[in-house]
């Protein structure tokens, strides 16, 4: 058995280099990290792991690559890649890769709240024209925030932020109990919350959660941030709320078309804080996500899937 890690960039390509042990089953590292989806199936040649971290694999494309059983995804969001009930009924298993980023992910998700409470972002971009913009920000002590979905790094954010604090309310679709975090109704949670933090996985019951009518909901002046999937959220609704003022200010990783377009109009507002779907790129994560990486690989080999 044998695999092919088809859009390996250069750091991921030499830790999973690194990370290999001698009874591991062959895995080709393509380090053309911007290959096609249609260049997919040539370069499988046959093999029945793929290891992939930002290429769609179509349905379509996955029928053409002959003696593929297994995927195993570089992270948690495969549905924005592929369809893994299609390729199911395909006999293709779909693996993805928990937790690894929890942390990371986090930090970013803070990072955006503070930069945006304070228009961080906009005093650079204005400063850097030649422009002394001061302005008011938010301070955040005493605040709250109000975290929608609470899994790994969600309870990553309310650790962080209790210790800043914020008062931290949750609501999540299962029940749950955390040291310090309120659970609350969603509606109890965008009626209170300064600061909105999204931490679902996207799938058909997530996409566009964030409705209109829920952002109509949120607090005047409210702090919207996304690290999540930008799928999750109206966009026109969310652009019209920051142009009215009732967001304040949205800090966003995620977007519905990536790379997010130079002359996309969230690139136009003042009041957005943008980053380049980055916020679980660290070397911490990026050393937990192959080691998970080469688990799945070995156990796939090894007949215990």
């Amino acid at each position: 058995m044998r695999g092919v890690f088809v859009d390996a960039n250069g750091s991921l390509a030499d830790i999973f280099e690194r990370q290999n042990q001698p009874d591991d089953p062959p895995v080709h590292i393509n380090r053309n990290a911007d290959i096609t989806a249609d260049q997919v199936p040539a370069l499988l040649d046959g093999a029945e792991i793929i290891i992939i971290d930002h290429t769609p694999l179509p349905t379509e494309v996955a029928r053409r690559c002959i003696g593929l059983k297994h995927v195993v995804f570089l992270g948690t969001g495969a549905r924005s890649y592929m369809n893994p009930e299609e390729l199911a009924a395909l006999g293709i298993e779909v693996h993805l890769i928990k937790g690894y980023g929890d942390t990371a992910v986090a930090e970013c998700a803070i990072a955006l709240m503070w930069s945006a409470a304070r228009g961080i972002s906009r005093m650079d971009r204005e400063m850097r024209a030649g422009n002394w913009l001061r302005e008011d920000g938010m301070q955040l002590t005493g605040k709250t925030l109000g975290l929608i979905g609470f899994g790994g790094i969600a309870a990553e954010v309310a650790r962080i932020a209790l210790g800043s604090g914020l008062r931290v309310l949750a609501w999540n679709r299962s029940p749950k109990q955390h040291p310090g975090v309120e659970f609350v109704s969603l509606d109890t949670l965008l009626a209170q919350s300064h600061v909105v933090s999204l931490h679902l996985l996207l799938n058909d019951e997530t996409r566009g959660f964030v409705t209109r009518e829920r952002i109509a909901a949120m607090r005047p002046g409210v702090i919207l941030v996304n690290t999540a999937r930008g799928a999750m959220v109206d966009e026109a609704a969310m652009i019209d709320a920051l142009k009215s003022g009732h967001i304040r200010h949205a800090g966003l990783d995620v977007y519905n078309i990536e790379p997010l377009p130079a002359d996309h109009p969230l690139t136009q507002l003042p009041n957005v804080t943008l980053s380049a779907h980055s916020a679980f790129r660290t070397p911490e994560a990026s050393e937990n996500l192959i080691g998970a990486a080469w688990e799945h690989c070995r156990r796939i080999a090894a007949g215990k899937t």
